[in-house]
């Protein structure tokens, strides 16, 4: 990221400087008939940003617990996410379209899986082929909880109630084939340097990774701001309620700052922004580390919000239901039960 990934030894640069070319550079002399001096004019512009401009990296080996914590974490979170949900736990499985919050949390734990693989210090697990799969399923999986998010917004009470047939299995499809297309891009501009995971400028992937910046910002930027919009718009005109707004929105808070901070370097790099110093460089690539280690704690923050999701829809869909739905809400847990009596009884 930024102008330099490692940095630039001392004798490397004595060495390179023996070698400086001149040839580059716009010498412009003038003679002046009057005081019959020569004025040399120099571009100076071009002098100073041939100076190197490193930038602090953030993310650098010293990072890997932090990797580590977070995949560890956010594996332990989205299991048990999972088993909550699948062995009918907490009466969860009466939370409105609970198979597409599953989905979420799926798409976490395969986050948090890859995080070990593009974490620095690691060298000598890091291959192109790895390093491509490792961003692919990075950003798919997060372009699928995006949509997720999204989808259970706009047809949550649809979803809940079981009126289309089919519905979730579409959706499902939809959603995840979506994510995948969408994660194609970076897959493709992913490289190794230096035994670390990066993404590769130049031999003409610039296309790719324009592509890959504008889909993070429409995911991450423009679909919750459209949603909210829709909402709004709705309200005004008085036609329902529109998207709902619940506690899953708390995970765009973690991508916002990365599809913004990537959509303003990728316009920097295509030199439609041009930054007037070094220090503003310095800035940009900082925020970008920022961004992206904000961006990974979502995998520790999503399962957590799945499951507070689906205690408050339980506990405000339990008081109304009878008391033979209750039961059948967890027949596995009254089987248990009833065989262990008659077992004892004999």
């Amino acid at each position: 990221m930024g102008n330099c990934l490692r940095p630039v030894e001392s004798s490397s640069l004595d060495k390179n400087s023996s070698h400086l070319s001149l040839e580059n550079y716009t010498w412009n002399y003038s003679y002046d008939d009057d005081d019959d001096s020569y004025k040399l004019l120099e571009d100076y512009h071009i002098l100073d940003s041939a100076a190197p401009c490193h930038s602090c990296n953030l993310l650098d080996d010293s990072s890997l617990p932090f990797f580590i914590l977070a995949s560890v974490l956010g594996i332990l979170a989205s299991g048990a996410v999972l088993y909550a949900l699948f062995r009918s736990l907490f009466h969860w499985q009466l939370c409105p379209s609970w198979p597409i919050l599953a989905q979420l949390a799926v798409g976490s734990t395969l986050f948090s899986i890859v995080v070990p693989i593009l974490a620095p210090g690691l060298n000598s697990t890091h291959s192109t082929i790895l390093c491509s799969l490792g961003y692919g399923v990075w950003y798919s999986s997060a372009f699928a909880q995006a949509l997720l998010i999204g989808c259970h917004a706009c047809l949550g009470p649809k979803l809940g109630t079981g009126q289309i047939r089919g519905l979730t299995l579409g959706l499902t499809v939809g959603v995840w084939g979506a994510a995948l297309l969408l994660g194609l891009p970076i897959t493709l501009a992913t490289d190794t340097s230096y035994g670390l995971c990066t993404l590769e400028y130049s031999r003409g992937l610039g296309a790719l990774h324009s592509t890959h910046a504008a889909v993070c910002f429409c995911i991450f930027i423009l679909l919750p701001l459209g949603l909210l919009g829709a909402k709004g718009l709705k309200k005004a005109l008085d036609r329902g309620p529109g998207p709902s707004i619940n506690v899953l929105w708390v995970w765009f808070i973690f991508w916002w700052p990365h599809g913004m901070v990537l959509g303003f370097d990728s316009l920097v790099r295509a030199k439609v922004l041009l930054l007037p110093t070094c220090m503003a460089q310095q800035i940009l690539d900082v925020m970008l580390h920022l961004a992206e280690a904000l961006a990974m704690l979502h995998c520790v923050v999503s399962p957590l919000l799945v499951a507070l999701f689906c205690h408050q829809a339980t506990r405000a869909s339990l008081p109304s239901l009878p008391l033979p739905a209750r039961r059948s809400s967890h027949p596995d847990t009254f089987e248990g039960k009833s065989s262990l009596s008659s077992h004892l009884s004999t």
